[in-house]
């Protein structure tokens, strides 16, 4: 039996992972790093209340087989590029840095499609830079997934995302053929396919498009 350690753990695809997880029966053990105690409560989860700010202060409680990380925002959230690299940047490095000197064996990766460290635009530059970065580690297994528009009820409003989610269901039909990785998938979807990923993960690093992880999540 296994222990997963989760951080992300109440963002859109984060919660539906940790869900997974604990429906798992290959994991007898889920930790969850979080800012505030999460709702929920199962025999299996182990909360650990963190300031991401002081990761080094708890890297005692951060030892698992495979660590998901499904941390990430938007520049209008965190408030400026400075806070956003923090989130989507920082952290995963520094959590995925301790777990591996804990024994962490694979690290699997929330990114974006369109991840680029040579992007000229910010949030795709961050996203490609953090693959990299935890590329470096050398992980025995890394799963990188890089979806599209997630769909999904957010705590908070995402004006650009709710235009896209309706343009993109009602245009859905049309994603066919090369331009299939483009179409908005469910984070239900996504969280599915990374548990099932890391279950199936070889030693190896593996990037997972957007019509790849739909394939893999909504497969038996």
């Amino acid at each position: 039996m296994k222990t997963a350690l989760i951080v992300g753990a109440t963002g859109l695809v984060g919660k539906n992972c940790l869900y997974q997880l604990l429906e798992t029966k290959e994991y007898s053990r889920v930790i969850a790093l979080v800012r505030k105690p999460l709702a929920i409560k199962h025999h299996q989860l182990e909360q650990v209340i963190v300031d991401f700010d002081q990761l080094q202060h708890y890297k005692d409680k951060m030892t698992a087989d495979d660590v998901f990380c499904c941390l990430g925002t938007t520049i209008g959230v965190a408030g400026s590029q400075e806070n956003f690299r923090k989130v989507d940047f920082d952290y995963p490095l520094q959590v995925a840095e301790i777990c591996l000197k804990n024994g962490a064996q694979q690290f699997l990766l929330v990114s974006a499609m369109g991840a680029n460290a040579a992007s000229s635009i910010f949030y795709n530059k961050v996203k490609g830079e953090i693959e990299n970065a935890i590329d470096k580690l050398n992980y025995s297994s890394l799963q990188i997934f890089q979806p599209s528009l997630l769909l999904g009820n957010r705590k908070e409003v995402r004006v650009g995302e709710l235009i896209g989610k309706v343009v993109m269901k009602g245009l859905g039909f049309l994603f066919i053929g090369p331009i299939k990785k483009y179409k908005a998938i469910e984070a239900e979807t996504v969280a599915k396919a990374m548990v099932k990923a890391a279950l199936q993960a070889k030693k190896e690093k593996r990037v997972f498009q957007s019509d790849e992880i739909a394939s893999l999540g909504k497969s038996s």
